[in-house]
């Protein structure tokens, strides 16, 4: 096999650009500060202003903040009270924590082949896979292309299931006109640092149902049903009661104190993506040796990730062996995602194996993930493409 490296010749960068990263200025850190010299470092009223101008701008009645996204998936689970026995279907194009959440609550994660276009889960697929445990579908917006809800919702209201949308890519994209966030039961975010917006670590649940409203807020602090700044306060009383088994995923006021800013900054830091993606689609979609994504007419994207289809019958190596050039590159590449029946874990207690889902098969050995951040100048954009025109012209076939 040839070496990764190409001879004779230095890398297109001298630095190494990875495929994502935030952008922290001193507004953020001055929140910070004045958060570390306030009577409230834990949960208070800096994540309370969070999440009150995160459901301002989704649209939803209710947002609850938490320390992550899989923090955010698990109290959602929860909410709804999966239990043994029950069976939930998401995609297996995805992180891990997608399906853990189900797993987590002693409930059987179900696999829904995704479509070959969006890579998001197909709604034929999710009708094959119910069953009578059927509780619950999990649909994945994969790299910020919205599902197709509106099949998916009507599944859910003919089975009697609930829906729970993990927008982690998610926070800007739109279905038909209306912001994910404010469609489904329950909708998950992520603030990890290479999401759009960052808290460092933290996440968000939006809905608009009263009764999950309270069970979120519980399960965030360990099932307890009063919230530490009515126990603390001046006017507080020392009784509580903890109803169910939850646990402690709250935000704090210093992840909040990001939060507040980034949120604000989120307009401006889309326009950028948006402007990055424009030039990747324009100078990308001529090289035959790969395929850009597809966004459908009816949406839009959030564009988390700018991931590209290797066009494999025009190379001479596989996809790793292009990763590793463009990293000798300096160029961040990456792969979202080792398809979840893949990991050792899920094929040793659920039974699971290489060969059941056709479509996500087919295409996870052609996924590759290019840098795509707000931060990014357009020099470091046409080395990515540099590198790429560079290293599939070297290996195509």
């Amino acid at each position: 096999m040839e070496k990764p490296a190409i001879e004779g010749g230095k890398p297109v960068r001298k630095k190494f650009l990875p495929y994502g990263t935030q952008s922290i200025d001193e507004k953020e850190i001055n929140e910070v500060i004045d958060s570390l010299k306030s009577n409230w470092i834990t949960t208070g009223p800096k994540m309370r202003l969070f999440e009150e101008n995160f459901k301002k701008y989704i649209g939803s009645k209710f947002a609850v903040a938490v320390n992550s996204g899989t923090a955010a998936l698990h109290i959602s689970t929860s909410s709804i009270n999966i239990k043994p026995g029950d069976e939930v279907i998401t995609t297996p194009l995805t992180f891990v924590a997608s399906a853990n959440c189900i797993v987590y609550r002693g409930g059987t994660p179900t696999f829904a082949d995704i479509k070959k276009d969006t890579y998001n889960i197909d709604p034929q697929e999710i009708k094959k896979k119910i069953t009578p445990k059927t509780k619950a579908i999990i649909p994945v917006h994969f790299s910020g292309q919205p599902c197709d809800m509106d099949e998916i919702n009507e599944i859910a209201e003919e089975n009697n299931l609930f829906v729970i949308e993990d927008a982690a890519h998610a926070i800007d994209a739109e279905y038909k006109g209306k912001k994910i966030g404010n469609i489904s039961d329950l909708t998950v975010f992520s603030f990890h640092p290479v999401k759009n917006i960052t808290t460092a670590e933290g996440g968000m649940v939006t809905t608009n149902n009263d009764e999950l409203y309270e069970k979120l807020l519980m399960f965030r602090t360990h099932g307890i049903s009063k919230d530490a700044q009515k126990r603390f306060g001046k006017s507080g009383g020392y009784y509580y009661d903890m109803q169910y088994l939850g646990f402690r995923y709250n935000l704090s006021e210093l992840h909040a104190s990001l939060g507040i800013h980034q949120l604000s900054k989120l307009e401006s830091f889309q326009k950028r993506r948006r402007e990055v993606v424009k030039i990747y689609n324009k100078e990308l979609k001529n090289i035959e040796e790969l395929s850009i994504p597809f966004v459908k007419k009816d949406v839009k994207h959030s564009w988390h990730l700018y991931v590209i289809q290797l066009n494999l019958e025009k190379l001479r190596v596989d996809r790793d062996h292009i990763f590793k050039a463009l990293r000798e590159e300096n160029i961040g590449v990456n792969v979202h995602y080792i398809p979840v029946h893949y990991h050792s874990y899920y094929q040793k207690n659920f039974g699971l194996k290489k060969g059941i889902l056709p479509n996500v098969e087919w295409l996870y050995p052609r996924l590759l993930t290019i840098p795509l951040f707000h931060s990014m100048n357009d020099d470091d954009v046409y080395d990515v493409i540099n590198a790429l025109e560079k290293v599939l012209k070297y290996y195509k076939k």
